[in-house]
């Protein structure tokens, strides 16, 4: 199905390329020729969005499979465990959280006799995490082949909840070093725009004519390719 663009990230778009029309050529056709672009940021800002709400659904899974093994451990069927985590998440983050979100949709599942299995399986695809893919295998291994299932998920989840935490500080070692980055990515046009406002005229040279917009192209260009290279070296998956 395709994807629906995000309107407010379109609206950045257009807001920064009518900035780079600006700051680097003081033209309206400038802004024009730069507003597609706005639909290349509206792709990059929405998997920005798609990370963070996979590594905030990460995180909340880890409780889950916790609070899920002590309902087991307490005796709890594994569906009445999935409802009780259901409890439990709604208490700790809130109803609109979205390990909550996926827990009401299997707790439907089960109301509808739908295989407790095929429910956590459906979860894990949704996660996209190869954890939930081995949790939900494991457990659905459990259940058909029978024995202590609390046992068995304790020491499952206890693994995937120890990886999910060394994976956790990666995120937030990757978090300051991002956010460390954008504020060099600004930093070229807070110079431009300080210059512009306080020695007016001192770029007046480089606008207006064929040989300063291949200048300001040049630079622009430059630091494109500097941002490219940022994002690339930060890339890393976890």
């Amino acid at each position: 199905m395709r994807r629906t663009p995000d309107p407010r990230f379109l609206a950045e778009g257009v807001g920064l390329a009518g900035a780079v029309a600006w700051l680097f050529y003081r033209s309206l056709a400038a802004f024009f020729l730069l507003a597609p672009l706005s639909l290349v940021w509206e792709k990059r800002r929405s998997r920005q969005k798609r990370e963070r709400e996979k590594a905030l659904l990460s995180g909340q899974l880890k409780e889950m499979l916790g609070s899920v093994v002590t309902a087991l451990r307490a005796g709890r069927s594994a569906e009445n465990a999935f409802r009780e985590a259901l409890r439990d998440m709604e208490y700790e983050f809130g109803k609109e959280a979205p390990v909550c979100r996926e827990l009401v949709l299997i707790c439907r599942g089960l109301d509808n006799h739908m295989p407790l299995e095929g429910l956590v399986a459906d979860l894990a695809v949704r996660a996209g995490t190869g954890e939930m893919a081995e949790f939900a295998e494991i457990f659905a291994i459990a259940r058909k082949n029978g024995g202590n299932l609390a046992e068995i998920l304790d020491r499952t989840a206890s693994q995937i909840r120890d990886r999910m935490e060394t994976l956790e500080e990666i995120r937030l070692m990757l978090a300051g070093r991002r956010m460390e980055q954008t504020i060099m990515d600004l930093v070229p046009f807070l110079i431009i725009l300080y210059i512009s406002l306080t020695s007016p005229g001192f770029f007046d040279v480089l606008y207006g004519n064929p040989a300063g917009a291949l200048f300001m192209t040049a630079c622009l260009a430059v630091y494109l390719a500097a941002l490219v290279m940022a994002e690339k070296i930060l890339d890393i998956r976890v």
